[in-house]
């Protein structure tokens, strides 16, 4: 018998499974703009033009890096997903935009439909929780560039904004101030960091008194999406400027919507740090900058406000469920 694609390491069958199950989950998150089905070679969305006057598309692509590390270990895949789409909402929704569609790639290095399944589950999930559709992606198997029981995902993430409402840090100035909402722990940044420091001492099932749940399951938190958060200030008050802190810290993040001849003043003792990255920084040795410059510190949105909306600011969060505090100030 000669050679097959299957001996090969790739299985068709196994394709056409995946697609039979995911199929219905996408579905559930489709709305009227969404004009085909899962299948086709493309994916066809229709722009409401009636609804905008002067529509600027938004995109942003991203992964989420080596907290999938986690989830292999923990034989746990339901809760990658959603990070995933939570955090390309977050990235679109800082600069004004309403999201409207999500598009995944996954590449397995051996395809189980059961596996596969369970992270566009959870791209369903939090896609119908933000009212996004997810209306196509592509699955690969990819044998020999991958471990056949690891995988690799992304997402595209496209929103649309109108061109006068863009959110691009323009109009902070000095006098403004940080207002903070709090992380739901790593969100998807910092993990190799975490990873090397806390595996080497504990495994992902070990407790730790510190902590609420496993090492696992605490290093598994779902990336909060801020969306409804950000809707709420954007149309009550004017925003300055809004930064979704990922890689690159407070700082790191912050400064891209900061205009030059500013700095960012943090007060670092504002806020209580989570326990997870106390545990980091003390199993770790990791001092402070190292921490600030890699994680969110418990911080994972930041608003940029005039100070005369700032009491307002900490109200409109409060009413949407998450209250914010003054963390820092923009000065000359």
């Amino acid at each position: 018998m000669g050679n097959t694609y299957k001996s090969a390491g790739v299985n068709i069958q196994a394709g056409d499974e995946t697609v039979e199950k995911i199929k219905s989950l996408a579905k559930s998150t489709f709305n009227k703009n969404v004009l085909s089905g899962i299948g086709h070679f493309g994916a066809f969305y229709e722009v409401d033009l009636a609804k905008w006057k002067n529509p600027v598309l938004v995109s942003s692509v991203d992964g989420v890096g080596t907290k999938l590390k986690i989830a292999f270990e923990m034989d746990k895949h339901d809760t990658v997903g959603q990070d995933l789409v939570n955090h390309c909402i977050n990235d679109i929704s800082v600069c004004g935009a309403e999201p409207q569609y999500f598009m995944d790639y996954l590449a397995f290095g051996k395809l189980f439909p059961e596996k596969a399944e369970q992270i566009i589950k959870g791209f369903s999930i939090a896609c119908r929780e933000n009212g996004v559709a997810l209306i196509g992606g592509e699955t690969a198997e990819m044998p020999g560039l991958y471990d056949e029981h690891e995988y690799d995902i992304s997402g595209t993430i496209v929103g649309i904004v109108e061109k006068e409402k863009v959110i691009d840090g323009s109009k902070v100035k000095a006098g403004d101030l940080l207002i903070g909402f709090k992380s739901n722990g790593l969100h998807t940044n910092g993990y190799s960091l975490a990873r090397k420091v806390l595996l080497e001492k504990f495994s992902v099932n070990d407790s730790h008194p510190s902590l609420e749940n496993s090492i696992g399951n605490e290093l598994l938190k779902i990336h909060k999406s801020y969306l409804g958060l950000i809707k709420a200030l954007k149309e009550k008050i004017t925003v300055h400027a809004f930064s979704h802190i990922t890689g690159g810290g407070i700082i790191g993040n912050t400064k891209r919507v900061v205009p030059k001849g500013l700095k960012i003043n943090i007060e670092w003792s504002s806020w209580s740090v989570p326990p997870i990255f106390k545990l980091i920084q003390e199993t770790g040795g990791v001092e402070d900058g190292e921490m600030r410059e890699v994680f969110n510190m418990g911080i994972g949105l930041i608003a940029v406000v005039n100070k005369d909306d700032a009491e307002e600011a900490i109200k409109i969060s409060a009413a949407a469920g998450e209250p914010g505090i003054v963390i820092g100030k923009i000065e000359e």
